[in-house]
């Protein structure tokens, strides 16, 4: 049967053809997807390419389902139709298409003139090709490409075969496979195309130059075939057919190339419309200069990040062996192997820096090391505080005396460091060290000492940028160790004045046992302005005093210093506590160390009376003292808390109580009960607890609430502790008598004064003691109208008090030879060694002491 009776009048009839479906249901599957029963898509899908078959007269034998698509028109409605008439546009002007005459693509716009051309020109050439302008079916214009040919069957007859392609889906086709030369032919980047045997089917001249080989040189060839001998072929091999598994692209990994360098890759699956795997596409980028930038970024970046940690580290020490060590240690591993500190006795003594170029004669100390390693090699090149002597050519002399920092890479050069023979350099050299820095730690044009680091075996050697690093890391070491030195100097002159102006000696009066301990604050702080004070008075009675001026330096140690002083001479006068606050308050302006300044000060003042076993206290804004009883067990004192001394217009007031032989009475600072984040109340409770613990003496008691400071860190603040343990007068040591203000009281008390320093054995002084009791008792007897009372007290001295209710203290006169009267007092000033006055619970109290015999 001839092709086009098979077609037209055959089994199947161009309409059944036309009608029929690759899925046997009649409908057609959607353009570019596989029929349900394994056909699979291809570029024909995506072009929508239609097949149309006419006899010699233009009349339609064949009509594909891809014509319907494209031109809407189904196959029963136009087989055995002529073309032309079906299509015809309607008026459309014909022109020239794409190619004109002669260019092999014309276009038409009338069907019958265009069934005409196609067939003179099939007859004559036996191919046309053009541009087309087709009616749709509901009625616009569709503009395709047309490729007929004139084809005879087996009989002998004509008929025409045509191709026809949707113009506008042709030419998106055209544009991407023109973006896809594109890409291969100009892309900077090296793209290639591989197979599903992963051998590289497309490979562009980037790659091509970037792999050093020809692009004939890879077609059909893995990656291990056209890079023998790489190693690391096998593991992009392995990477490609994971793509080619999985699915899962990789985008942008880095490794290094074949020739060198690094390369960033990037791989994706190919896959056609129907998901059919073709392979994959690779994209190889080389990033040999981005790598080494990153790298010199990064390793700026870890250069400054050393740079401030280091700053960071040693900004807030003033301590400047601390600041040596931590030096040392900070640039080992990330800067070095090993590190040394060598520094001026000058600057580790806090003297001021020396002027004169550096000598032989005064070796460098070591105050701080850093080693990766330890061992015997070690210490005999990084002991802590051994000294480091080297000659003037050294390279260590050289440094110190003109400033310029070394680099040395020889192991002769590492010989010449210090002097000939030195074991610390051969150690050097037996640890593998290659490179080293010298460096000098200057401060305001002076060399204070030198940073000395090393690398070793496993290292690269120091470079210029290595060198600039550690230049600027010891011009900030240098600056912190000149402020150190500057601190510790005018810290231990503050701390030399404060300990000039604190008790030299603490008298520890009959019946009373002292401990104190002050302790100034960190490195980090100046001194402060605490302080104590141990005052014999009056009578056998002492004053126990602690204090704390606001404020550090200097200045609170010469306004402590005042202070101290005001207190003494205000005790001197046997003022009571609160009264003696009150009176250091009102002398505020006159304690400071300028006008400009104002005191600020917290104080608690104690008398202890050992003969009446009674102890008086009041407190300006201080912490509150402790009492500890003899079984165990302390208390807080209740006091009027009080303000502190400098603010104006407050009373202060004083509270009275018996104290049991064998207590101990605890005066301190705030220092020891305050912390950072943490209430007072828990450091007053946690003092409680260590006082509560029973200790063999009071010097034990100060070690161990030193010890508890310890344990929880020093604070910044000073801390003064002073512990008495208070008891009272032996028993007939003192003997007391009450008189009523009559004639026979001085008789009465001559007699009672006589008899008791009979019985304690004193009797060479008994006729002065009755002589000036007996004045005394005269001038009460002449001024006051109430009980007198006398007491003496025996000890290291003979006290004796006379008492009375009249409150205003008797004064002494310059009398004449024709007084009667005013000579007793006289008589007491120059008889006794020591005389005075104060007030008393009732009234007032005159006292004498007259030294025993022997004394």
């Amino acid at each position: 049967m001839d092709v086009v009776s098979g077609v037209a009048g055959g089994g199947a009839r161009g309409g059944d053809f036309a009608r029929a479906s690759p899925r046997g249901d009649g409908r057609r599957p959607p353009a570019g997807r596989a029929d349900a029963e394994g056909g699979q898509g291809s570029l024909l899908d995506a072009l929508k390419v239609a097949v149309v078959l006419l006899d010699a007269t233009g009349r339609v034998l064949l009509w594909s389902p891809a014509a319907e698509e494209i031109l809407g028109w189904p196959g029963e409605r136009i087989v055995g139709r002529l073309l032309g008439t079906v299509l015809d546009p309607g008026g459309e002007e014909p022109g020239l298409g794409e190619g004109g005459p002669g260019g092999g693509r014309e276009s038409w716009s009338s069907g019958p003139e265009l069934g005409e051309y196609i067939l003179d020109r099939l007859l004559r050439t036996g191919r046309w090709e053009g541009v087309v302008p087709l009616r749709h079916r509901d009625g616009h214009l569709v503009r395709v490409e047309a490729l007929a040919s004139m084809l005879v069957d087996g009989d002998g007859r004509p008929f025409i075969l045509a191709s026809v392609a949707e113009i506008g889906r042709l030419r998106r086709l055209e544009h991407d496979l023109a973006a896809l030369d594109s890409l291969f032919d100009s892309s900077p980047l090296g793209v290639a195309i591989l197979d599903t045997d992963l051998r590289y089917v497309r490979v562009n001249q980037a790659l091509a130059r970037m792999n050093g080989r020809p692009v004939a040189a890879h077609l059909g060839r893995t990656v291990a075939e056209v890079h023998e001998g790489w190693p690391g072929a096998g593991e992009l091999a392995r990477l490609q057919r994971h793509v080619l598994t999985s699915g899962r692209p990789v985008i942008d990994l880095t490794m290094p190339g074949p020739a060198g360098g690094y390369r960033s890759l990037s791989y994706s699956r190919l896959e056609d419309r129907a998901g059919r795997v073709l392979g994959i596409s690779c994209t190889i980028m080389d990033v040999t200069e981005r790598r080494h930038a990153a790298a010199r970024t990064e390793r700026v970046r870890q250069r400054l990040a050393l740079l401030n940690d280091v700053g960071t580290a040693i900004a807030d020490l003033l301590d400047v062996p601390r600041i040596a060590q931590v030096l040392a240690r900070s640039l080992v591993p990330r800067f070095s192997d090993y590190s040394g500190v060598l520094l001026r006795k000058a600057v580790v003594r806090g003297d001021d820096l020396p002027r004169q170029p550096h000598t032989v004669s005064e070796p460098l100390m070591q105050m701080g090391a850093g080693s990766v390693r330890e061992g015997p090699r070690i210490d005999r090149m990084l002991r802590e505080g051994q000294p480091i002597a080297f000659a003037d050519d050294s390279v260590f002399g050289t440094v110190l005396n003109n400033g310029a920092p070394r680099l040395v890479e020889t192991p002769d050069g590492l010989r010449a460091t210090t002097y000939p023979g030195d074991p610390g350099a051969e150690a050097a050299i037996d640890l593998g060290i290659h490179s080293l820095l010298v460096l000098p730690l200057r401060a305001r044009g002076t060399v204070l000492g030198l940073l000395v680091v090393g690398r070793a075996d496993g290292r690269e050697h120091f470079d210029r940028d290595d060198l600039l690093l550690a230049t600027e890391l010891a011009s900030r070491a240098g600056a912190s160790l000149d402020n150190a030195r500057l601190y510790a100097r005018e810290r231990e002159g503050a701390l030399t004045l404060q300990r000039s102006l604190l008790p030299q000696h603490v008298p520890e009066p009959p019946g009373v046992e002292v401990a104190f301990r002050y302790v100034p604050g960190s490195s980090g702080t100046e001194v402060g302005g605490d302080w104590f004070d141990v005052i014999p008075l009056a009578g056998g009675r002492v004053a126990f005093v602690v204090g704390d001026v606001m404020g550090h330096g200097l200045r609170a140690a010469a306004t402590m210093g005042r202070l101290r002083t005001a207190v003494r001479t205000l005790a001197a006068l046997d003022l009571p506590p609160a009264r003696l606050l009150r009176q250091v308050n009102d002398l505020a302006d006159d304690l400071v160390t300028g006008p400009e300044e104002a005191l600020m000060a917290t104080c608690v003042y104690a008398v202890y009376d050992p003969a009446t076993r009674r102890c008086t206290m009041a407190k300006a804004g201080h912490v509150p003292p402790f009492l500890v009883g003899s079984g165990g067990g302390a208390r807080v004192v209740d006091l009027p808390s009080g303000a502190p001394l400098g603010v104006g217009g407050v009373e202060f007031e004083s509270v009275d109580l018996e104290v049991p032989d064998g207590s101990v009475l605890v005066l301190y600072t705030d220092g020891l009960v305050e912390s950072r984040g943490e209430d007072i109340t828990e450091g007053l409770e946690r003092l409680r607890a260590v006082l509560a613990r029973p200790r063999p003496s009071l010097h034990a008691v100060c070690d161990d609430i030193l010890s508890d400071l310890a344990v929880r860190g020093r604070e910044p603040d000073d801390v003064a502790v002073l512990l008495a343990r208070l008891g009272g007068a032996c028993d007939g040591s003192s003997a007391s008598w009450t008189f009523p203000a009559e004639a026979g009281a001085v008789r009465r008390a001559r007699g009672l004064v006589r008899a008791a320093l009979r019985e304690w054995e004193l009797e060479p002084m008994a006729d002065l003691a009755v002589l000036l009791v007996s004045e005394l008792v005269t001038n009460s007897l002449r001024h006051a109208r109430g009980p007198i009372g006398v007491r003496m007290v025996r000890g290291t001295s003979l006290l004796v008090e006379v008492s009375d209710p009249l409150p205003d203290p008797p004064r002494e006169r310059n009398v004449t030879d024709d007084d009667e009267g005013g000579r007793g007092l006289r008589l007491v000033s120059h008889s006794s060694r020591r005389w005075g006055t104060r007030r008393g619970r009732l009234g007032k109290v005159v006292w004498f002491e007259l030294a025993l015999p022997g004394n």
